[in-house]
């Protein structure tokens, strides 16, 4: 009588770290749904940037296209619209740099915020690898002491 009262707490005890095991791999699943979304977002963002990149290229190619346009006009007017054009030219090719150097900064970002989450998600699958090991082990373990306990009894 004690020694199945001894086995049924051990099953029990067995099956609540089950149950707890299997909520850790319910948490780390979703911190690696929220590890992908952040990527996502990331590529998204950099997307974006190289969209506003390629945007401005093709208005400082049209703004390069004007002066030129403007040179050949009167020479009075040439020289009121050269400078026009040269100051658009000058706060585009900035923006341009500016928008580069973000897109740069971006990119970085994106490959460290990837070997971030690939660092973690490899930890994230060797752990639930791990406790996945854990499970069966229990779960074999179980079912040994259901055997057993039916054998006995």
């Amino acid at each position: 009588q004690e020694e199945k009262k001894q086995l049924t707490l051990k099953v029990e005890e067995l099956e609540r770290k089950l149950e707890t095991t299997s909520a850790q791999n319910i948490e780390f699943l979703q911190v690696i749904a929220k590890r992908e979304e952040s990527i996502h977002q990331c590529q998204l963002r950099l997307e974006e940037k190289t969209r506003d990149c390629s945007s401005l290229a093709r208005q400082l190619e049209m703004a390069i296209e004007d002066a030129k346009k403007q040179v050949e006009q009167t020479r009075e007017r040439a020289i009121s619209r050269e400078r026009a054009a040269q100051s658009k030219l000058l706060d585009l090719e900035t923006q341009l740099s500016r928008n580069k150097a973000e897109l740069n900064q971006l990119r970085r970002s994106k490959d460290d915020a990837e070997r971030r989450y690939e660092s973690r998600l490899q930890d994230l699958r060797d752990r639930l690898e791990q406790s996945e090991s854990t499970n069966r082990s229990m779960q074999n373990y179980v079912h040994f002491l259901k055997a057993s306990y039916d054998n006995v009894f």
